[in-house]
């Protein structure tokens, strides 16, 4: 079922052989993108009711859920459900606490410099809809921002044909105290909250995870407000002989269902390993309940690499940049010091990229397309901003006076030395 590639003695160009190709490579995906949001920074909400019947079929006069479904909603999900999601947002909580530092501060001769963390006045989240519900993905980006101390916190998602947002992602709204959620889906849902509308404030930031529009839109806005690298999902497997076929299907698997425009890849040394998974996964498949969407990434995104050992495994893997990483061989821990690119890394065959994606406490909202290579993890950090604060005495100015003139001389820049200048001739 996996399309096979054979690198073993290949000395070429890695990437240009295994990286898939970027999210803007397809310009009729970005003029779609650039035409919604033009359109919700000039028409505001009625664009958004507009892109809301064509895109989800249903037609909304009211974008904001009213707080009370939200209660009702978290009363409503079963125990289990409930219980699941209270013990995924404390693990999540505390991760995220630890991510917490002190304020940098530094005292040297009559020079005081210090960082004064700051959080960001308003954070826009975004959870996925359509093909299935998402209450993890509310936990993973709202749960960080409330630790960082955002003051607010609004959520979009993409409502169902009756104009609905499924009962368990707002019942995850409830429990993680989200202050607004807004059912609107799609780049036109990211353009409202960049550049705001008569219903949805603007945002400082944007996260979470979304289909290639959600991704292009993103990228669209970036530099209006901060955002992350989240687009479809990506998982590489590296497998060696002792990895149970099984275990390495259902997590290609596990991932695959989210549909189609994802990747899962399979890279082993053995080509046996290769037949047994693939043997597996055409049982797995047969009887998967969202066979169509598993099938669809297959189609499209799934590969199988057969490299000479485990060190061209992890080049390979390096090339990739994937958002996760399996690493289901005898000793992972050899091989954790050669991944240089990857979002999140899951050792041994007890260790699913599923525990990652709902209870690990780690963040699930990774960067994909090849941005691992740069980018990491949502965390804290991305919901603050680190101010300098910087303090001199007069003896202190006078001291590294001569510095700063030497520079702005041989930097052009007159008025810089004289700043420094008047105070010493005052």
């Amino acid at each position: 079922m996996l399309a096979r590639l054979d690198l073993r003695g290949f000395t070429g160009d890695l990437v240009a052989a295994v990286a898939r190709r970027p999210l803007d490579a397809d310009p009729k995906k970005v003029a779609a993108v650039r035409e919604i949001i033009a359109g919700v920074r000039t028409r505001g909400d009625a664009a958004l009711r507009e892109y809301t019947e064509r895109f989800d079929g249903c037609a909304l006069d009211d974008f904001r859920v009213p707080r009370e479904d939200l209660k009702a909603a978290l009363e409503a999900i079963s125990t289990d459900l409930r219980d699941a999601l209270e013990y995924a947002k404390g693990e999540i909580t505390a991760y995220h606490q630890a991510q917490l530092v002190p304020e940098v501060a530094r005292e040297q001769a009559g020079v005081s410099t210090r960082e004064v963390v700051v959080p960001v006045d308003r954070a826009g989240c975004y959870v996925p809809g359509g093909r299935a519900n998402y209450p993890s993905t509310v936990l993973m980006t709202v749960t960080p921002a409330r630790v960082a101390g955002v003051p607010e916190v609004v959520l979009c998602v993409p409502p169902d044909g009756e104009g609905r947002v499924p009962e368990p992602t707002l019942a995850a709204a409830a429990l993680a105290g989200v202050d607004a959620v807004y059912r609107v889906g799609g780049a036109q849902a990211i353009a409202a909250m960049a550049y705001g509308t008569e219903t949805i404030g603007a945002t400082d930031v944007i996260f979470g995870p979304g289909n290639e529009y959600v991704a292009l839109a993103k990228r669209e806005v970036d530099g209006e407000v901060m955002t992350d690298h989240a687009g479809p999902s990506e998982l590489v497997v590296v497998a060696d002989a002792d990895a149970s076929p099984d275990f390495v299907a259902i997590d290609l698997l596990a991932q695959a269902e989210h549909g189609p425009g994802g990747s899962v890849l399979l890279v082993a040394w053995d080509e046996a390993v290769i037949d047994a998974v693939d043997a597996s996964l055409t049982c797995l498949v047969e009887v998967a309940p969202r066979r169509a969407e598993i099938e669809g990434t297959l189609s499209t995104g799934g590969r199988a690499v057969l490299v000479d050992d485990a060190e061209q495994a992890l080049d390979v893997v390096n090339s990739i940049a994937p958002e996760h990483l399996e690493l289901l061989v005898g000793d992972p821990d050899r091989l954790v010091p050669l991944v240089r690119n990857a979002g999140a890394v899951f050792c041994g065959p007890w260790t699913p990229t599923v525990v990652g994606d709902y209870v690990a406490g780690v963040n699930h909202v990774l960067p994909t397309g090849r941005a691992a290579r740069f980018a990491s993890a949502l965390r804290v950090d991305d919901f603050q901003k680190h101010v300098h604060v910087v303090t001199l005495d007069e003896k202190a100015l006078r001291r590294v006076g001569p510095h700063i003139r030497a520079i702005a001389a041989v930097e052009g820049l007159d008025e810089h030395a004289r700043s420094v200048v008047l105070r010493e001739e005052s």
